[in-house]
């Protein structure tokens, strides 16, 4: 299980280290540095409500179901790959779960994946996230940032999306700092300090097999 950096300011600080922004362009630009200004975000008015929550299954569902994820843990990407499905197929598709995806920025990557997957909209996310996922091992790995924002790119051809839109949405620093704001206020909220982490009727569970889930999630549907 990946831990949470303690702290807003130690995000920030490794962002502020790690960015380096020199002339590129074209194809090379890298994203604009969003997580620097997440150190003045306590002086500044950021409307988080502009941010879409990315939701699978019934609105009325009986069981609602959190993930805090992020697009660079490897435990994540197990879950997609393996419990998410038959929980998709056995309760999100029949109505009984509510389930609410929302990303955890460790670092610029994550972030960057995150634009990439949202560029898309709401009726592609999970597709998106789903590929960034089955593909992590090898974009997150490509090299450095240039080689690693250039995979995400070759991500996000490859679901169809065009180079200018892709671009706008890598640059869009407004977005970007109104995320890193909507994900500190989440993890706040609900004591986030490992990716991946659920929250069940209000009631934070840790990552766990399928079979675990499954008795959690049917304890709810019998009240």
């Amino acid at each position: 299980m990946t831990r949470l950096m303690s702290g807003v300011f130690a995000v920030v600080a490794v962002a502020a280290g790690a960015y380096a922004i020199s002339g590129l362009s074209g194809q090379n630009r890298l994203p604009e540095n969003p997580l620097i200004g997440a150190a003045y975000a306590q002086d500044a008015e950021v409307d988080t409500s502009t941010i879409t929550e990315m939701v699978q299954g019934a609105e009325d569902a009986p069981v609602t179901l959190i993930e805090y994820a992020s697009y660079t843990c490897p435990h994540c990407a197990n879950f997609h790959t393996g419990p998410y499905k038959k929980l998709k197929e056995e309760y999100i598709d029949t109505g009984k779960v509510k389930f609410i995806y929302r990303e955890v920025y460790f670092d610029r990557y994550g972030l960057w994946a995150s634009m990439i997957a949202r560029c898309a909209g709401p009726e592609k996310f999970f597709g998106m996230t789903d590929l960034i996922f089955k593909e992590q091992s090898d974009w997150a790995r490509a090299g450095g940032a240039t080689e690693i924002v250039d995979a995400l790119r070759k991500i996000g051809r490859l679901a169809g999306l065009e180079n200018d839109q892709l671009e706008a949405c890598l640059q869009d620093g407004t977005k970007a700092q109104t995320l890193v704001t909507w994900y500190q206020e989440n993890a706040e909220e609900h004591d986030v300090t490992a990716t991946p982490s659920f929250v069940l009727n209000g009631k934070k569970i840790e990552n766990q097999s399928y079979e675990s889930f499954k008795a959690l999630i049917d304890a709810e549907l019998e009240g």
